[in-house]
């Protein structure tokens, strides 16, 4: 299995996947928001710039997939953005379930991108939050959306470090071994 995952990671198609994937749910947020009319909150717009991230170490690997050091840097920069955004949407679910217990939680009203990446500012349409924290606006099969992202960014995460640990195998290329 990790002899195919290192093989695979070797070919463009691996990190066009990756990307499109990201890109999917990069677009079904927009589609959230514009579409349906469903705000996001500051822990939403965390998630999104986790799935930013995995779109950024996508692209990195597409660019160079046949490069060991760029392909393990965005193995690494995958997994990263996969378990911050775990850790956003852990939150965010806690928060939901604080709500739904008749709890109470106010979030920021301004999201806290570091200086040097003022994402809320460059992308205002993307990054800046105008919902409530906690509210259940959106669920599939009795799960919120912030549940939905926990496990996607588990499987995200799964997989980076599934391949990170491939690009360890040494390739055969004897043609006689089976």
């Amino acid at each position: 299995m990790f002899e195919w995952l290192k093989k695979f990671s070797k070919q463009r198609l691996s990190w066009l996947l990756l990307f499109l994937t990201a890109l999917g749910l990069e677009l079904a947020a927009l589609y959230f928001q514009y579409g349906m009319g469903l705000e996001p909150c500051i822990q939403c717009v965390y998630i999104r710039a986790a799935v930013a991230g995995i779109l950024l170490a996508a692209l990195l690997g597409l660019m160079a997939p046949g490069s060991g050091p760029i392909r393990v840097l965005a193995c690494l920069g995958w997994l990263a953005a996969a378990i911050y955004g775990w850790v956003q949407a852990r939150k965010l679910s806690d928060i939901e379930q604080l709500i739904a217990d008749g709890g109470f939680y106010s979030c920021a009203l301004f999201a806290d991108f570091p200086d040097w990446l003022p994402l809320h500012q460059w992308l205002p349409a993307i990054f800046d939050p105008t919902g409530p924290c906690g509210a259940i606006d959106w669920q599939f099969a009795g799960a919120s959306m912030a549940d939905w992202m926990q496990w996607l960014f588990v499987a995200y995460a799964l997989v980076a470090v599934l391949v990170i640990l491939s690009q360890g195998v040494r390739l055969t290329t004897n043609p006689y071994k089976g």
